[in-house]
């Protein structure tokens, strides 16, 4: 169990050191997309539920 995990943290080392990580610059701009996606998403889904929880209570206000 021992030499597995040892062998396991080994091969991890060894791949890690092959991982191309991105420069500052890289990071930057991926940084800013994911902050403008999740913004507009978020924006979506706000106007999304506003507009069908209108609908349902326009319905349920019809029926009562």
């Amino acid at each position: 169990m021992v030499a597995r995990l040892t062998q396991y943290l080994r091969e991890s080392g060894q791949e890690m050191k092959r991982v191309s990580w991105p420069g500052r610059q890289e990071l930057k701009e991926s940084t800013i997309v994911v902050l403008v996606t999740v913004t507009i998403i978020t924006i979506i889904l706000f106007v999304v539920d506003k507009i069908l929880d209108l609908g349902i209570k326009g319905i349920i206000k019809s029926l009562g």
